[in-house]
């Protein structure tokens, strides 16, 4: 298992003319690099962290039985002219204003440095030098920013900054994170392994390489939102099905247990109708292969297929305990029916005989 470790972070400042966003109180983060959860006070880290030591090539076409001959590019790389930086990725909202969110960029940065896509606009943040990789930032529509060989205040900078404006339905929870890094490289073949994307130099200043990998990361940190909505959920009622078993009833009523339903439900649909998890991004209908392969080796890396396929089994479980519960209340409720009735049944043959008997005289009224 995995040491968790907490890191510092400053306080989120509030933006010109808008509402302070969400300031986290800290990170908590699985193994040296991978998935971050910024977490509000009170609370814990509610999903495991995927496999990070895998190895995957991302040469375009290779085959799964070629996997064998690339061992010897899992050592880190001690090439002189190799390029290394930070790729992180910050989900701050369900979605982002495209409309202001343009504006704002167009008028933030020169109109040659900005560029948009169908869900995403693209900023050369800092124009690259003979010597390192140019900074870059991604916006995409579904409120993730990916930044590419920016410093930690960098990136702060912009997330509180521009992204902060133009914020849709901020998280509640706080920011969710992901951190990786990258390699340019000369010597060593293009792979993923331990959260480090490894490419040809080359590809040093081809902002639309690094666009394919970040549609992946930037999928996978929003699925993360949603893993943690879910399980915060079953956190939330876990003691339920106990109680149950112990007590043989549950301190919750049929109204709360609806609104569960509904909740999970929300989730679910969320996630399997309205997420863009699941879609392949418009960018690679036009884009060449190479880059959709690119893009899918990513995904393999970070398991989406598996973490959603886990996820809807969670919905399942949800659901299929809510289900038990309400139709426990159900029965609760229809046995309380039930002898309200028999009492009620039980009195008016009770008025029926003292009736009957004074008929008879047995009882009589006092004088």
């Amino acid at each position: 298992m995995c040491r968790l470790r907490t890191i510092g972070l400053s306080s989120i400042t509030k933006p010109a003319g808008g509402k302070r966003s969400p300031t986290p109180s800290k990170i908590v983060r699985s193994g040296s690099l991978g998935h971050v959860s910024v977490l509000m006070p009170g609370q814990q880290v509610l999903h495991a962290p995927r496999q990070k030591d895998k190895f995957v090539p991302l040469e375009f076409g290779i085959q799964e039985d070629e996997l064998s001959v690339l061992e010897d590019y899992r050592e880190p790389s001690t090439d002189p002219s190799s390029s290394r930086g930070r790729i992180s990725l910050y989900c701050i909202a369900d979605s982002f204003d495209r409309k202001k969110l343009e504006e704002l960029l167009r008028l933030t940065y020169s109109a040659n440095t900005v560029h948009s896509y169908p869900d995403c606009f693209y900023v050369d943040f800092v124009k690259s030098t003979d010597d390192e990789p140019g900074s870059d930032v991604f916006f995409f529509d579904y409120g993730v920013v990916a930044c590419w060989g920016m410093t930690k205040n960098q990136e702060l900078t912009v997330v509180n900054g521009i992204g902060a404006q133009v914020l849709e339905d901020p998280l509640e929870q706080g920011y969710e994170i992901d951190e990786f890094e990258f390699n340019f490289s000369t010597t060593e073949k293009p792979h993923v392994n331990n959260d480090t994307v490894t490419l040809n130099k080359k590809f040093v200043k081809d902002h639309q390489m690094k666009l394919a990998i970040s549609y992946a990361m930037s999928q996978s940190t929003k699925l993360s939102v949603y893993e943690n909505n879910v399980v915060s959920i079953i956190s939330e009622t876990k003691h339920l099905p106990h109680s149950l078993a112990k007590h043989g009833e549950v301190s919750i009523s049929s109204h709360e247990i609806a609104m569960l339903m509904g909740e999970v439900f929300l989730q679910k649909s969320s996630v399997n109708l309205l997420s863009p998890v699941l879609d392949t991004p418009e960018f690679f209908w036009r884009a060449p292969d190479a880059f959709a392969t690119l893009y899918k080796r990513v995904i393999e890396y970070l398991e989406l297929g598996e973490r959603v396929e886990l996820l809807n089994s969670r919905f399942t479980v949800l659901q299929e305990m809510l289900d038990m519960l309400r139709d426990h209340q159900t029965n609760i409720h229809g046995v309380r029916l039930e002898w309200i009735v028999i009492w009620l049944i039980a009195v008016e043959l009770l008025v029926g005989l003292l009736e009957v008997l004074a008929l008879f005289g047995v009882i009589g009224h006092e004088k």
